[in-house]
């Protein structure tokens, strides 16, 4: 069941920021200003967890502009998405993760839906967010979602320490005629 954050569910964001596999990276590459990629598949898979993030979660809280939603599985929090409404009129996905023992449910899938609903809801025009080009399991989850690499910023990570400062940050974005299109 996703459910919108109130305040009695304040402790539950970040219960589901749980370590992820890192299998591999993937390549970007700009042909003809369309942007591709290959993967690349590491001998010694590894494991990343992100830090939680540093905000007041009470702002999002019944914000015309920002939400978050949160996955239940019984009474465990499984899942969750924060959005916000970006300049560029794109649902931003500040966040998305599934906690390990629930993941390969459908739970991102879900929440990604969900994302997409509120978007729609407020005008907006598509999906858009980020992520590092070491999170291949994650890459696949948004191509399989219909996203597309539309950018990459190799400075965005050059200020942390190794082994960040030598990752790569690719932004996926879905427009919302793309996903109509995809479902015909």
């Amino acid at each position: 069941m996703i459910l919108p954050l109130t305040q009695d569910r304040l402790a539950d964001v970040h219960r589901p920021n749980e370590p992820f596999p890192i299998i591999g990276r993937v390549i970007p590459s700009l042909t003809e200003g369309e942007w591709g990629y290959r993967e690349e598949l590491f001998d010694t898979p590894g494991t990343k967890c992100y830090p939680d993030e540093e905000r007041d979660y009470s702002l999002y809280i019944n914000s015309p502009d920002r939400a978050v939603f949160l996955d239940y599985e019984g009474k465990a929090c499984a899942g969750q998405i924060v959005l916000r409404a970006d300049w560029n009129r794109y649902v931003f996905v500040e966040d998305i993760c599934v906690a390990a023992a629930f993941r390969g449910r459908g739970i991102g899938t879900s929440l990604m839906k969900r994302a997409a609903c509120w978007g729609k809801e407020r005008g907006l025009r598509g999906i858009a967010l980020e992520t590092q080009d070491v999170n291949l399991l994650a890459c696949r989850f948004y191509r399989r979602f219909g996203m597309r690499l539309g950018g990459v910023n190799t400075m965005l990570y050059r200020q942390f320490d190794k082994p960040v400062c030598g990752e790569t940050a690719l932004f996926w974005y879905l427009e919302f005629t793309d996903e109509a299109n995809e479902q015909e």
